[in-house]
């Protein structure tokens, strides 16, 4: 199996650059994320792309800085519309994302072998175009997506752009901080990165 991975800053490509996978700097964002994946997807034919990088957790996840999240599923965490306080997601506005796929986007079926080999958590992981600051909200997030692990900024858009190129697409994200309000004194992207690139070594290709 030929996988290659998307990483969204060149930060990232550095800590993970001597894996012998190929690696792809996509920008920051989903569009970003979707127009780089599908270059990358003309180019190396790949069997699976690897949306990767730091992200932060949800409270109620269970995760800590260190910790490794892999995706049960891949969730537009914001795309639909407000109506008052509620959330409309594609679904319920009856807009199709892709064929009769709204918000959620499936992943490689080899996810969860995955994980377990790993030791990496398992489960539904976010895409946000604004990073949570503000602890309200990241609960407003975890109640909007019951289970979800983490949120990142582009593992949808790698994910649609698989999709639509028939390639399988899975997210990894490696816990940086948790969601709520910034601290930055206590976000520990080193040891994010390291754990990632632990899991990216137990990638079975």
């Amino acid at each position: 199996m030929r996988a290659i991975v998307v990483v969204a800053s060149e930060l990232e490509a550095r800590r993970l650059s001597n894996l012998d996978l190929t690696l792809y700097v996509s920008g920051i964002g989903s569009v970003n994320a979707a127009l780089a994946t599908m270059r990358a997807i003309e180019r190396e034919h790949p069997d699976l792309v690897v949306s990767t990088g730091i992200g932060g957790a949800y409270p109620s996840s269970g995760l800590q800085p260190g910790d490794v999240a892999i995706s049960s599923e891949i969730v537009y965490g914001a795309l639909g519309a407000m109506d008052g306080a509620r959330f409309l997601d594609l679904a319920e506005l009856g807009f199709p994302l892709v064929g009769e796929m709204h918000n959620r986007l499936p992943v490689w079926q080899g996810a969860a072998s995955w994980a377990s080999r790993a030791n990496a958590a398992f489960g539904p992981l976010l895409t946000l175009e604004t990073v949570t600051g503000d602890d309200e909200i990241a609960l407003v997030l975890e109640r909007r997506f019951p289970g979800a692990l983490t949120e990142g900024m582009e593992g949808a858009g790698v994910a649609h752009a698989a999709l639509l190129a028939g390639v399988a697409a899975v997210e990894v994200r490696g816990v940086s901080n948790m969601v709520g309000r910034r601290d930055r004194s206590s976000w520990r992207l080193p040891e994010a990165l390291d754990a990632v690139k632990g899991t990216l070594a137990r990638l079975d290709r």
